[in-house]
């Protein structure tokens, strides 16, 4: 049972953690870089990047981290761990639920708006994208899946002091 709670406790730790860092990229680097371009080169880029995130080792990580973490706070039921992991389980599941309610429709929503060669007007399209409103939560991804990651990590520093 030892192994399976400590399996478990870093699995969360680690998936939590890619997911921090792809959310911090999408964040600092790639919304950066995008916004910069033009209209047909952002809409573009985005629905190929959008296309591209959608793989095997993305979903692993980011359905992953809540599995993981939802199965670390069941298997350490333990006072010194269970805070931690519960902290970063709300935290992941604010996530998720901000991903699914704001993130994904607004990439949906860009996707069906066809290649952006033959789009008519891709400065409205762009626009009723709203790039403004996905970066802002996008950074509450970013924050969240950041301190979940944290909460996690003490949890192991906590784990390992339990012996």
């Amino acid at each position: 049972m030892f192994a399976l709670r400590v399996t478990a406790l870093i699995a969360a730790t680690m998936t939590t953690g890619l997911m921090a860092g792809v959310f911090g990229l999408y964040q600092h680097t790639v919304m950066v870089g995008l916004g910069g371009t033009g209209d047909r080169t952002f809409i573009g880029a985005f629905q190929a990047l959008d296309r591209a995130i959608l793989n095997p080792w993305f979903l692993l990580s980011f359905v992953g981290a809540l599995l993981f973490t939802a199965v670390s706070a069941f298997l350490n039921p333990g006072r010194a761990i269970l805070p931690w992991v519960l902290a970063a389980l709300v935290l992941y599941v604010v996530v998720f639920g901000v991903t699914i309610a704001v993130n994904v429709p607004l990439n949906d929503a860009l996707k069906a708006a066809g290649d952006p060669a033959g789009l008519a007007d891709p400065a409205a399209v762009r626009a009723a994208f709203d790039e403004a409103r996905w970066t802002a939560w996008n950074l509450v991804r970013t924050l969240a899946t950041t301190a979940a990651f944290g909460c996690l990590c003490w949890a192991l520093v906590a784990r390992g002091r339990l012996g």
